[in-house]
Parts: structure tokens; sequence; C-alpha cells
């Protein structure tokens, strides 16, 4: 369904729900409903162009491995972002031209032997030349043939194979429901030779030739799913992030309610200007839908920058109750990169950075602010806020929901239609009050004045419903003051 925001002198032509969110329109959330980082990732294994969803350490060892050398980044982004609590987690690997699956080709018996079984690794990359095959007789069933599939000299699969025939063995191989590694193709017909320790050969991942380009194709993909936080694998070019900041600003205002944590490298977090760096990322986005991180941290005694450190800011970000605030939250690492002073956090607040800090007995985030610094017409100091964000993007989101599966196409737009419109709103509305999302008074959903009644400044199209909703949405503490009068 068509949604985002709307003027008057430019109306949208698809039929939707579009929502301008004012100051002074309030915000709530319906909780439970969010959750979702996606992150592009590169790796030695795993399906290339394809989201997976990934659940748990094991599954990214399962799905990509843990080899980051050459440039992959699969388990540190993956890793990360679960460690921060996403509910859910979607990778997508992506690859240059040059990935390649890992082959063996094996042959038959005869005299003069011949190609007959051609295994494949099931996913490019240079995980599959660590595979070797042995083919050998059963030791109690010496007419039945075994398939040994090993990574290094790791048993991975024990697969029959019946009397070696090709087209058997090509069934048992593809169809075995635990091979998670390799399949076969006949080549042609002959009884398989035994082999021992033969390895697979010409895998490759696909990793040094990815250009922006890549990353920016990516997304194109990423707007065909429903997610919530973007995080980048580690990757810190300006010209890729300057990217993928007019991509964020350019969906959300299509009404897709995403945001992106990105960061710098370990150089910009720990360099003599690197407060000067971390608020130059934040100018350079300036926009709500963008966290910037500016510190790197330490975990299990290896430094990750902030640009790493961001997927563990999405997951925190996807992972918390939409009641929750950033700030203040815990994190794992045991430290950070840079101790910022105390006037350099203030900066920070000011200037739209993303700040981890130690405090004496923990690292945990400073403030849970975005990277907004210029408010725009419309907008209040509480824009800054992620939370806010997410509040708002949490409204749109269900009420384009009830409205796409309710309402439009499917009631007439007549006095007593309008009226049912307006009470499944009040009805939406109290329900986040009684989850404490809004203040229990002062919330409704009303006709906008401006196109119903005797002071309209014009009349609806017959197709057309305009409507204002009011609420105070509630807020974190965050800022306590007292004063202490000692006798």
């Amino acid at each position: 369904m068509a949604a985002g925001n709307w003027n008057l002198t430019s109306q949208p032509v698809l039929p939707g729900l579009f929502l301008n969110f004012v100051s002074a329109a309030g915000s709530a959330i319906a909780p439970g409903a969010r959750g979702v980082v996606v992150a592009p990732v590169k790796a030695h294994w795993g399906p290339i162009g394809q989201f997976v969803e990934v659940t748990s350490e094991n599954a990214i060892k399962e799905l990509f491995s843990t080899d980051e050398s050459g440039g992959a980044t699969a388990y540190t982004t993956l890793y990360f972002s679960l460690l921060g609590g996403a509910k859910k987690l979607l990778a997508y690997r992506i690859a240059d031209s040059s990935a390649a699956p890992a082959e063996l080709v094996l042959k038959n018996g005869e005299a003069s032997p011949e190609e007959v079984l051609k295994l494949s690794a099931k996913y490019s990359g240079q995980r599959g030349n660590a595979f070797k095959v042995t083919i050998q007789p059963n030791l109690a069933v010496p007419d039945v043939k075994e398939l040994k599939l090993y990574e290094g000299n790791a048993l991975l699969r024990t697969i029959t194979l019946g009397n070696g025939d090709v087209d058997a063995a090509v069934a048992a191989i593809n169809e075995d429901a635990g091979n998670k590694w390799i399949v076969a193709e006949k080549l042609s017909d002959g009884e398989l030779a035994n082999v021992s320790g033969v390895t697979f050969e010409g895998g490759a991942s696909g990793i040094s030739g990815i250009t922006n380009a890549d990353y920016i194709a990516a997304t194109e993909a990423f707007e065909t799913q429903d997610f919530h936080v973007l995080t980048l694998d580690g990757v810190t070019d300006a010209a890729l992030r300057t990217s993928l900041v007019a991509w964020i600003k350019r969906v959300r205002s299509e009404g897709k309610g995403i945001m992106a944590a990105l960061g710098g490298t370990f150089a910009e977090d720990t360099g003599a200007d690197a407060v000067n760096k971390a608020i130059a990322r934040s100018v350079a986005a300036d926009f709500e839908g963008v966290i910037n991180v500016g510190t790197g941290a330490v975990l299990n005694g290896k430094s990750y920058s902030s640009a790493q450190v961001a997927s563990w800011v999405a997951g925190l970000i996807a992972g918390q109750a939409l009641k929750e605030s950033t700030t203040y939250a815990a994190s794992p690492f045991e430290d950070v990169t840079r101790r910022w002073t105390r006037s350099e956090q203030e900066q920070a607040v000011h200037n739209g950075v993303f700040l981890l800090v130690h405090d004496g007995r923990r690292v945990k985030v400073l403030r849970g602010v975005n990277s907004l610094i210029t408010l725009q017409q419309g907008q209040n100091k509480g824009w800054k806020k992620i939370r806010k964000i997410r509040v708002i993007d949490q409204i749109n989101a269900d009420l384009q929901r009830q409205a796409e599966d309710h309402y439009i196409g499917k009631v007439n737009n007549t006095e007593e239609g309008r009226q049912a419109l307006i009470s499944a709103g009040r009805q939406y509305l109290q329900s986040l009050a009684a989850e404490g999302v809004i203040e229990a008074t002062g919330y409704d959903v009303t006709l906008d004045p401006r196109f119903y009644g005797d002071g309209a400044v014009m009349r609806p199209e017959d197709d057309q419903v305009f409507l204002t909703w009011q609420a105070d949405d509630t807020d974190v503490m965050e800022q306590i003051f007292g004063t202490f009068y000692v006798q």
C-alpha cells in the first residue's frame, strides 16, 4: 500500500494512508510489533543475495562460519546485533562476480576411469576448499558404500550411497536432509571408485571486488522486507554513507519507518580529532532516521570500531520494548576505545552523536539521541530522541496496517463510514493509553476542520478522508533535579 507524507499542493496519486507528524501531534505505540534488524555481510559461506534469518551464535557459525579472514564480516556484525538484543535478525550476504563454489569431480573404478560425478559446495566461498571426501565400503556391510565428508579433520556427515551407482549416489546426497554442505550432479553412468581424503578446490568468496554499488544494490532488496533498523558490516566509506543517508531519507518519506545505525573507523574513534570527526558525521547526516555511533568499544580484550559497534546499537534499538529508552542502557563491553571528557560528552549530546561511556563501573549508552541537529518545520527537540522516532514509526505502521486491512477500498466514504474510522482510531489510542505510552486524557481523533464544516478551506474529493490525531506521549526519566536542604 502507498504511504508517506502528503501536502495540499501535491497530493499523492496512489490509494493509501498518508500521515504527517508534527510536534503538536503526540506520539504513541502499540507494543511488540517491532524489532527487526537487517545487515549486509561479507562471508566465506552462505547464500548470496538472499535474506537469512539468524537466531543464535550457532546459527551464524552454521550459516556463514566464524572465519573473518580476507575481509569477511558476518560473524562480528551478526553476533553484535544478537548481543544487542534484536528480536529478529536478517542477514544478506553480498559478493562480487568472482564468487564460486568449491568442487570435486569423482571417477568410476574402470581400467580407463571416466568422470561420473561432480560434487559442489552448497554455497560459494573459500570455506568449501577445506572439504574432503572419502568413499569406502561400510565395514559391517561391504556391499554398501559410504561417503564421509570432512572439513579439515572434522567429520561433517556420513552418507550411505548403496552399491556406489552414480544415480543412487546423487539421490542419496541430494535427498539427505542432514546434508547442509554439498550437492551432487551426475556426469555419466558408472559406479564410484573408492577414494580417500580427496579435497575440493576452486571455492572463492567474492569479497575483494565488492564496491559501494553492491551495497546500494542491496538496499533495493531491503526495500522489499519488513524491518526497522539497518546496520552496515563495519563499512565506513564516506561516499557510501552519504548514499545510504539519502536512501534512508527517501524511504522514510515514502512511509517506511526504518532507521540506520552507522559509525566510523578505529582511527577516527581514537585520533586526536575524534570528537570533531564524530560530530562531522552527525552534521553530514543531520536526520532523525540515522544514528551516528561515536565511539568504539572493547570486548574480550579486542577493540572494535564505532562502525562495528553500530551493529550492537542496531540490535539494542530493535530489541528494546518500545516504551524503553536507550539512555543509560548497559552494554556487554568492558571498555571504550576512547573515553570522552565531560565537556566532550556534552558536545556529543548537542550534536547528535550516540556515545558509549565508561562510568567507572561499566560501559553504557550516554543518551539515546539520533543525528538530528537542525529541527525542521513541525519538529521539536523530541525528534532528536531515538525513542520518539520509534514511537512515530510504530504509529505510522499500525495505522497503515489497520487502514489497509479494514478501510481502504472496503468502507464507503459516508458520514457513517468516517465515524467508524474515527471510532477505530480512538480505540487504538485508548489501548495505547492503557499501556501507559500516552497520557490517559486528552487524546482524540476527529475530522480535520480545515476540510469539514462551515470553516473548511477546501472540500475533500469523494474518495478522501482528512483526520487529525491528538495525543500526549510519555517519556522516561532522563534528568532528575533536586534541591537538598542541609540543616
